[in-house]
Formats: C-alpha cells, sequence, structure tokens
C-alpha cells in the first residue's frame, strides 16, 4: 500500500515524465508515448514506470532506445523536480500492454458467437 506521499510523487513523475516523452516521441516519428502509470519505491529511490506505445509494432524498438538514453532521460526529469525532490528516483521502464489486451477482448467480443452445440438424444 501506498503512502500519501508516495501517490502524490508518483503523479508528479508521471506529469513530468508525460511532458519528456512528448518532446522525446517527435525523434521517433509516427509513434505515440503515454505514461501510463508510476508506481515509486517507499523510499523514494526507484520508480517504476509503465508506458504505453502506439503502434504496437514498434515497442521493442522503442523500449530499447529509451532504456539505451535512460541517463539522459533522468537528467531531464532531475531538472523539472529538483526543487521538490532531493534524490531523483533511478528509472525502470516497462511495457503496459493493457490496451492492446483490451482491444483483443473487444475484438473477441464482436465476433459472431459459436453455434449451439446439438446433442443428439441417447439411443440414436
Amino acid at each position: 500500500m501506498e503512502t500519501t506521499r508516495q501517490e502524490k510523487i508518483a503523479r508528479m513523475l508521471q506529469k513530468e515524465l508525460g511532458e519528456i516523452f512528448l518532446l522525446y516521441a517527435r525523434e521517433l516519428h509516427g509513434t505515440l508515448i503515454t505514461v501510463t502509470s508510476v508506481r515509486i519505491s517507499p523510499d523514494l529511490g526507484i520508480a517504476h514506470t509503465h508506458l504505453s506505445i502506439f503502434p504496437s509494432d514498434r515497442v521493442k524498438l522503442v523500449l530499447e532506445k529509451v532504456n539505451a538514453d535512460i541517463k539522459s532521460i533522468r537528467y531531464d526529469l532531475g531538472k523539472r523536480v529538483r526543487n521538490q525532490l532531493r534524490i531523483v528516483p533511478e528509472l525502470y521502464f516497462h511495457n503496459d500492454d493493457s490496451l492492446d489486451y483490451l482491444e483483443n477482448i473487444d475484438n473477441l467480443l464482436k465476433q459472431d458467437p459459436p453455434s449451439p452445440l446439438t446433442i443428439a438424444p441417447e439411443g440414436e
């Protein structure tokens, strides 16, 4: 269970990282990156960030690029939150595939239902 302070810091980091990725996605033409959630450790030293990346066929490429540029992203974040946080948390990025999962369920629900099984009476 997260404390109120953790929730406030997580919301602030989500907002700031969202703005950073808005600028970052301009380099990756045709890609949309959304920060869906941030979970921060109790000591405020580690932040696990979930990114939703569209189109979904570029997820691996974008996550590799983001993880390669993690130091510059953390530096930009530090410049933005230097007055609110004493230590900028270490960042870990994960893919948030919940939208793909929801789309798959939606597609399955739109399909025609299977025909009911006909059960032959016994003795035939």
